[in-house]
């Protein structure tokens, strides 16, 4: 692999990582919980994606947004049933309720779609004049899948629109209230409880469009699936400073470079060491992240 297709590769796999990213950090930015489960909302938006598709018959794109409803409709169950709860709690509390939540559909999809693996279709494909299929472009020796060019393309996307949401919408701004202080937020008259839900609602949507994208990239669709690439998309989101949504994207991004890098130029075992050695550093030079910010308590 040359070092451009490998550049295109952890580009790819990074935009991956910064759509999950941003669910996390969107999540921690305003209800200050880390959502341990949001990896597994993104295997379940896959197997969703996955039986819409090959079951139902239904056109990749439709299965594609009944992934995403339904998995926005799990996050406002979760946040309700799991999380509301404990908006008192202590941290650990809600830590250890969110380790819970994952478990728990992790071993529902066994239950529901048992554990033999799944072969994810690759819904990117063109067929030329003569019906022969296209899976990518070729640009003299490199050649470019069109499941990278449409990941790249969707997370860039989808990271101006938040950021747009984020500092011009209505919502959006409440957002930002919410994160800055609920109470007082509250005394505006603004709906916390409303607020947060729709927080979860945005970040499980995106783990849904996440799974399917990743999903068509690395086809084998298992019950574990979303483990590993939610606790690297945390990573990415604390790598670029977790709560703001450029530093996921940016923290997404060298991740998956790193990853793809340390692959292809190291070792393939050694890899996710790798990765993990990076961000230690990186939180030993700037505890912050790259692009977060210094928070003072006043006491």
């Amino acid at each position: 692999m040359s070092f451009l297709d490998s550049l295109i590769s952890g580009i790819s796999l990074g935009s991956v990582y910064a759509i999950i990213a941003l669910g996390y950090t969107m999540v921690y930015g305003i209800a200050k919980m880390l959502n341990f489960a949001h990896g597994d909302v993104i295997m379940v938006g896959a197997y969703i994606c996955f039986f819409a598709v090959t079951r139902f018959n239904l056109p990749p794109l439709v299965g594609i947004l009944v992934a995403v409803l339904l998995c926005t409709v799990l996050g406002i169950t979760i946040e309700k049933l799991a999380y509301a709860p404990l908006r008192s709690a202590p941290s650990l509390a809600v830590l250890i309720t969110a380790i819970g939540v994952s478990y728990f559909l992790q071993n529902a999809a066994l239950l529901l779609w048992s554990p033999n693996p799944k072969v994810f279709p690759n819904f990117f494909i063109l067929h030329g004049a003569d019906g022969a299929e296209q899976t990518g472009l070729e640009l003299g020796s490199l050649r470019i899948s069109y499941v990278t060019l449409v990941t790249i393309v969707v997370c860039v996307v989808i990271m101006l629109v938040l950021t747009f949401f984020i500092n011009n919408g209505k919502l959006g701004k409440a957002m930002r209230a919410v994160s800055e202080d609920k109470d007082a937020a509250r005394l505006m008259g603004i709906n916390v409880n409303t607020t947060i839900s729709v927080t979860f609602a945005i970040g499980s949507g995106l783990a849904a469009i996440a799974g399917v994208l990743y999903m068509s990239a690395y086809p084998t669709l298992v019950p574990t699936t979303g483990s590993m690439p939610g606790i690297k998309a945390f990573t990415a989101a604390v790598f670029g400073g977790i709560g703001s949504i450029p530093g996921a994207f940016l923290g997404g991004l060298l991740l998956g470079v790193i990853e793809i890098f340390a692959k292809a130029y190291i070792s393939t075992q050694l890899s996710d060491a790798v990765v993990f050695a990076v961000l230690i550093v990186v939180l030993l030079v700037k505890p912050s992240g790259l692009l977060g910010k210094v928070v003072r308590e006043k006491v």
